[in-house]
């Protein structure tokens, strides 16, 4: 499939690991340059960076000011922005029920699962307009249509999530700007599998191993595993590729087989 990304600029958030990090390496294999924002930086991003069409922005993008500085920067190092790809998210297990999520944890989930991909769109969407054709895809989750009790609030974010990106899609669609959602199931990253992640934060509350979290977690899935990140980032190229030139506001699930429901 020619994705004809080349000479196209692209802004990633949350690229300093995981399908953030695969969709930055993925975007530059296919001759785009690529603006990566992340509020730290890795080893893996800064060696990605050498010698490529690409610039580090180390900013906090739930913020607006932090969104802003990334967009700012994309335009001053490339000239323009193409592309967006909102990938910013985190979420707490919520091991000891909905009585003791507090006020914080709530906007916590909000900023970083819904605010951060509001803030970073509403900074990015006059260059995307005035280089359109042009596309955002934003990273949202299977849990924004199955919530779950133990992610409680990043349930609800990343349901208002794809609301708001369905809803973009309608106003800006005229003006040529296509704007779709991914939403993997458990996917290979530090945020499940990681310390401090999901798999051992719930292994820890239920008095468990990880390795049992982890395969509990894909239990019964056709597939039974869960999906790597750089096979996220592959359906996330052919979004922003005018490959896909009438597909907007659209959510594509990638998730092994996870959802049920047709």
């Amino acid at each position: 499939m020619k994705l004809d990304l080349a000479g196209k600029t692209a802004v990633v958030t949350g690229a300093s690991r995981g399908i953030g990090l695969e969709i930055a390496r993925a975007l530059l294999s296919e001759g785009a340059a690529v603006a990566a924002g992340a509020l730290h930086g890795s080893a893996e991003l800064s060696t990605l960076a050498e010698d490529s069409e690409m610039t580090v922005v180390l900013e906090d993008l739930t913020t607006a000011a932090g969104c802003q500085a990334l967009v700012d920067q994309a335009v001053a190092r490339f000239g323009g922005i193409d592309l967006l790809v909102n990938n910013v998210g985190g979420v707490h297990p919520r091991t000891k029920g909905f009585l003791q999520v507090s006020d914080a944890d709530w906007q916590w989930a909000l900023e970083v699962n819904l605010l951060s991909a509001v803030r970073a769109t509403r900074a990015a969407l006059p260059h995307l307009i005035g280089r359109a054709p042009s596309a955002i895809v934003t990273v949202c989750s299977v849990n924004a249509t199955l919530p779950d009790p133990g992610v409680i609030d990043y349930s609800a974010a990343k349901a208002a999530l794809r609301s708001f990106c369905k809803s973009l899609s309608k106003e800006v669609g005229p003006a040529g700007v296509r704007v779709n959602t991914v939403s993997p199931g458990p996917v290979e990253t530090a945020l499940w599998l990681g310390a401090g992640g999901v798999a051992e934060t719930v292994a820890q509350a239920q008095g468990t191993d990880p390795a049992h979290v982890r395969a509990a977690a894909v239990a019964g899935t056709p597939t039974a595993r869960f999906t790597r990140p750089d096979e996220v980032a592959r359906v996330v190229l052919m979004l922003l590729s005018e490959t896909a030139g009438n597909i907007t506001g659209t959510d594509v699930v990638i998730d092994g087989g996870m959802v049920t429901t047709i």
